[in-house]
């Protein structure tokens, strides 16, 4: 039973696996953040979250997520006893660590130095000292500065900041208010397609760990071990990679260029069509975000769009598709988004019903762009070579030896361009995640707030699968 709670303030004493199983709920608390917790429309979500959740199924009892808005609040909530455990995209550290009970590992990053391309490029710590620099106050990447500080920069400066999240920090640098702020690897890659000027100056310092902390002074011996041994089965499962894929896998396969250009035309062209597309995805029980994501990777929203082979319209449907679809007009663009959306529905029914979401949204996609026949044999080449063939991580991986004679010449429907569906689908996961966390980041409710609507029934199944 996973029963949600967001409160701020103190929270019933629960420092022990005991506590927790007596009192029926784990605490927890977490940041607000596209790498850690956030809300959409279907409700919580998240790659932290979808840890905690996962914690809160193990022990059998519910989660109570407690939202702060800075590392010195979340620390403090430890401190007071008043969470069981932080679960906040913490790097491990030496000063952390001898101050607080901490988990295994679960996770790795790098923190990076981001600028703003076209402005001077510091390649080295050295290079930063004379620049406007800003972390988040009590962060790692703040320890790192001072280390550097006392090892010879003695005149580098910074500023920390409460009480602000990487995502503002991103927005200080792309509006030139400050040159550089330094972010750990994940969070930027998730958000770059928000900020798609920025880019990395260069790694501060070596790989670091998350590990989620325990309040001090408390007996924890026994839910460290217990976390530790849901870290482990994950491992060992795939549950875990699964996971890192659903949240993070999308973020860094979108060019630069790509990046910017979709940035572009999300301020200027996409207004003008949301309208539209909105109206069809209701119609069709389809996210907005979607459907606007696969148009624009179709046509860049240009209802006129032909390309050589004579596909046409905002959804770039062939004539036969068209006629199928009952759409006599492919440069109309209502018709060409109902015909679009149509034909999406009708391959996802297609698809055997063991396939689950987000995963059945990414194989219909595939075969939007290759065909079922072409996705059929890249899914049974997924399983021959052992891997899960209702799984997008494990077929992406052989849609390209499609173009190899070795395995196509073994397969039913022969070659295919196998590398352009893994392109089409990781492109449109990227643009859907940068449109859902643009609407997300502008809504942003600051205070945290009882939410009682974010119940067990409201939290749709495909957020879970994955656990």
């Amino acid at each position: 039973m996973l029963c949600l709670t967001i409160v701020l303030g103190a929270c019933d004493q629960g420092d022990s696996l005991d506590q927790i199983k007596a009192a029926g709920e784990i605490n927890i608390v977490t940041r607000n953040g596209p790498t850690t917790y956030f809300i959409d429309k279907s409700g919580p979500t998240g790659f932290e979250f979808a840890l905690a959740t996962a914690l809160a199924q193990d022990l059998k009892v519910d989660l109570a997520i407690n939202l702060q808005f800075s590392l010195g609040a979340i620390f403090r909530m430890l401190r007071r006893n008043e969470v069981d455990l932080a679960a906040a995209g913490l790097t491990l550290t030496s000063g952390r660590q001898s101050k607080y009970p901490h988990t295994e590992p679960y996770y790795q990053l790098k923190p990076q130095v981001v600028y703003v391309a076209g402005t001077y490029r510091p390649r080295k710590a050295a290079d930063m000292l004379g620049m406007s620099l800003t972390v988040l106050a009590g962060s790692s990447h703040a320890d790192s500065l001072i280390a550097l500080r006392d090892n010879g920069l003695e005149k580098l400066q910074w500023k920390e900041v409460k009480k602000v999240s990487s995502t503002e920090l991103l927005s200080l640098v792309a509006k030139r208010q400050i040159d550089l702020a330094i972010i750990d690897s994940n969070e930027f890659e998730v958000q770059q397609g928000i900020y798609p000027r920025l880019r990395v100056a260069f790694d501060l310092g070596e790989e670091q760990q998350l590990t989620w902390y325990l309040p001090p002074g408390s007996d924890n011996t026994r839910l460290i071990a217990r976390i530790n041994s849901l870290f482990s089965r994950l491992e060992e499962s795939g549950e875990m990679v699964k996971l890192r894929e659903l949240h993070f896998g999308h973020a860094s396969t979108v060019s630069r260029m790509g990046s910017h250009t979709f940035s572009i035309n999300m301020n200027k062209k996409l207004p003008k069509y949301r309208g539209l597309i909105t109206q069809v995805a209701q119609e069709y029980q389809l996210d907005w975000e979607l459907l606007a994501a696969i148009s624009y990777q179709e046509s860049h929203w240009d209802p006129l769009a032909t390309s050589p082979t004579g596909v046409r319209g905002m959804m770039m449907l062939t004539r036969p598709t068209a006629k199928e679809l009952n759409v006599d007009n492919r440069l109309d663009p209502l018709q060409s988004l109902r015909g679009g959306a149509r034909y999406l529905k009708n391959i996802k029914r297609r698809l055997p019903n063991d396939i689950l979401e987000p995963d059945r949204t990414w194989l219909a996609m595939a075969a939007y762009n290759v065909g079922l026949g072409h996705l059929e044999d890249a899914r049974v080449l997924t399983q021959r070579q052992g891997g899960d063939p209702d799984l997008w991580a494990d077929v992406m991986k052989r849609l390209p030896l499609l173009q190899n004679s070795k395995y196509y010449k073994k397969t039913r429907y022969g070659y295919a361009r196998g590398s352009e569906p893994v392109t089409y689908v990781q492109n449109i996961r990227h643009y859907y995640s940068v449109l859902q966390w643009e609407g997300i980041s502008q809504n942003t409710v600051l205070p945290p707030i009882q939410i009682e609507q974010y119940l067990p029934g409201s939290i749709k199944a495909s957020k879970l699968s994955a656990l």
